[in-house]
This record gives C-alpha cells, structure tokens and sequence, in this order.
C-alpha cells in the first residue's frame, strides 16, 4: 500500500464503536434498532472524509466503494449488528479491520489498480427475527423474500415492517445482486468464537470453510393440569419431554466437529402450580460435512417420535432456516496461509462453526475465503468476549497484506 497501515486506528475505531452502543449488559446492536441504525451513522461519518461512494443497496447493506482502474472488484466486508448484550468484536472486527485497509488505499492518492468495496451487511445474527445471514442472504438469493415474509419477532412486529422502518422493501431486496456482480473476491475478518487459536498459540488462522446447518422451532403438545392435584403417572408435561429433546439434541452430536444447541425454550402457563401443556424450542444442528449434518437431524426427530410416545405429547417440528456446508475458494486459502504465516510467522487452518456472512457470498458463486484471530477463552455473544490488542492488530495487518496481493492479481491480465 502507498501509505502505511495503522491498526491502532482501526482498534480506536472498535473501542469508539463499544462506547457508542454498549451497555452494562454489552453490545446492543441488533439489527433493525434505534441502537444499530445509530451505529451505521457512525460508520457513516468515518467514511465520509474518503474519496468513497457510499450507499445502502435494496437488501439494506450498506456499502462504501472506492473506484479503481477496473470495474472487477475486491469486496471486503462483515456486520456490525450484534446479539443482545453481545460483545464489542464479534462482526464489528472485520468492518472496522476492512475499513481501515480501505482508508489506506484511499490516502494513497492513487486509485486502485481494480475497484475495492466495504461492506457491512445487514442483520447477520438473525438475532430479533431468527434468521441468520438476512442482508447477505437475501443480496445473493440464497434467501427469498417468500422464506420471510410472515416471519415476526417475540413481540408480533413483521420483519417486513421491521424492515419498512429502516427504508427496506423487502421484496426489493433480490436486487442487491447487481453488486456483486463485479466482485472477484470476498475477504473477512472475524474473531474465532472459540479456544483453537488460543489454545495453539497463534494469533490469525486461515477459515477452509462454515459448517451447515439445519434450525428448526420444535412445538410440544401436552395437557396443562393443577400441579398439586394431578397424579405424576397421569401427567402429559411438554416440559419433560422437551427436557429429554434437550438431552437427545446433545447426545446426538457426538463426534468432534458436531456442534447443536437449544437457545430458547419457552413453556405455558408457566406459572409454578401448574404442569406446562406447552414447550416451544428451538433447535440448531451444525457439521461441515452434509451426510453427518442429515445424520444428526434424523437422530433427533427419532429420538422425538420415541419421547411422543413415552410421555403421551404431540412434536411438531418446523424446519425455520437451514444452509449446505460451504467450502471457500482453495486459491484464496493458500494466499491467506502464505500471508498469515509471512505476517505472524504461522499459520493454521480451522473449519468454522460458527455461520458468517461469508458464506452466503461464497454460495452465491464469489471466491471467497476468511481470516479468524484468536478469541480469550473462545467466549463470544457474551460482555466478556475479547481479543488482546496484538492479535487484533496481527489480523488487521494480516487482512491488509491479503488484499494487496488478491488486488494484484485480479489487476492481472488472464494467462
């Protein structure tokens, strides 16, 4: 690059971002909030003193673009939106990480050789409607406005309207294609969201990949009764057998790169005295292979059929949202290990578990491939998610040195 790069910008950037939308409980920018739209007009006004072309596309993700020599365009990108009382580094890391590579191409007073975009895609973690990758997803129609059009939050608001609010048309949205279009390559930075890194001592590692996955809302028809007054032989509790599909959800990611968790359970009457008539929950099932992903989704629905059985209740399962495993771009994995190891002195590849956007980008057709850095203790979507400064930094210079060379190879002439 023809100024230097400064991580520390970026990092100032990331602790501005923290104050600015966290509270005692940690991050609160989920998507489609006062507190996310806030932090997009922040991101805003670190853009605006660069020769940038900034724009939200019809998806709602909002795009920065430096025009090159060439249309072909080198995207870099991930989300600002967060969980609720998440933490400071989860998405944010590879916009700000991005942003900072981007303002050093522009200050070098050249254009480009091929023109560079950042993009921080909307609603990521799906955290308020339950649907992951929406920005991404629906940019590159891997998701379709029909898969989410009845979709509403806990509190009955549509995402459609939700949407609406923030000046998305949902139905629009499939034509935020068109900016991909140009694309060439897809780079992300993230934090790892778990112990690898740590454990082996590396500060950056190079992501061959994200797991599949398969979500599905479970609903468990019992009977509610008086608690005290009804025998427990007799008792049809959706929250025992919900229990036990707990437990069966569990036992049925057993080998080492399974991943599955029951985030929410929700019961009725709920009230102490009384035996819940139903269980609501959701279940996530994750494996980067896709016969052992339909292995584990088939232990768990005939582990429920044999739990309906036993405790005398109805399980209804809904498959709400599910991607293939997604394999990234094999030229784009060995630059970034040759870079990692050049930047850091080694380097590691690591599947990852964890979904990003990423993904959706990379089965829309686009090479692309990710940078992880280490997270402390592998904790994130929690206040004590953190990365020491040096490892952010390492990433941060790591991400810069991988867009230079992808930038000159795609400036390249074929053959």
């Amino acid at each position: 690059m023809a100024t230097e790069l400064d991580p520390d910008r970026a990092l100032a950037d990331l602790r501005a971002l923290r104050d600015l939308t966290e509270d005692d409980r940690g991050a609160q920018r989920v998507a489609w909030t006062d507190t996310w739209a806030q932090a997009r007009v922040w991101l805003r006004e670190r853009l605006a003193d660069l020769p940038v072309r900034v724009d939200t596309d019809e998806a709602g993700n909002l795009w920065a673009v430096l025009e090159g020599a060439s249309p072909e365009t080198v995207v870099l990108g991930s989300h600002i939106d967060s969980v609720p009382d998440g933490g400071w580094l989860d998405g944010a890391l590879g916009v700000l990480g991005g942003l900072e590579v981007l303002r050093t191409l522009a200050e070098s007073g050249t254009p480009p050789p091929v023109t560079v975009a950042l993009v921080d895609w909307a609603d990521e973690e799906g955290a308020r409607f339950g649907r992951s990758l929406l920005g991404s997803g629906l940019a590159t129609r891997t998701l379709h406005p029909r898969d989410v059009r009845d979709v509403t939050d806990r509190d009955g608001v549509a995402l459609a309207d939700a949407l609406a609010a923030h000046g998305v048309d949902l139905h629009a949205a499939p034509a935020a294609r068109a900016r991909l279009e140009p694309a060439v390559a897809y780079l992300e930075l993230h934090i790892e969201q778990g112990p690898v890194l740590e454990r082996d001592g590396l500060s950056v590692g190079v992501v061959t990949g994200t797991a599949g996955v398969v979500r599905h809302a479970v609903r468990i028809r019992g009977q509610a009764v008086q608690g005290g007054g009804f025998p427990m032989e007799a008792r049809r509790d959706a929250l025992v057998a919900g229990a036990r599909l707990v437990l069966a959800v569990r036992e049925a990611a057993r080998d080492a790169r399974s991943r599955a968790t029951v985030g929410a359970i929700t019961v009725r009457p709920a009230i102490p005295t009384a035996v819940p008539g139903l269980c609501e929950l959701t279940i996530d099932q994750r494996h980067p292979d896709a016969d052992a992903l339909a292995a584990m989704v088939n232990e768990v629905h005939d582990a429920a059929a044999h739990i309906a059985v036993d405790e005398r209740v109805a399980i209804d399962f809904e498959r709400i949202w599910a991607i293939a495993p997604v394999a990234f771009d094999d030229d784009l994995i060995a630059l970034a290990d040759e870079t990692a190891s050049e930047v850091t002195g080694v380097s590691a590849r690591l599947f990852s578990g964890a979904l990003h956007d990423a993904a959706a980008v990379a089965s829309a057709g686009v090479p692309a491939v990710m940078l992880f850095v280490q997270s402390a203790g592998g904790i994130s979507h929690a206040p004590e998610e953190d990365t020491a400064p040096e490892h952010l930094a390492a990433g941060v210079r790591t991400l810069a040195r991988l867009a230079d060379r992808v930038i000159a190879r795609s400036a390249r002439p074929p053959g």
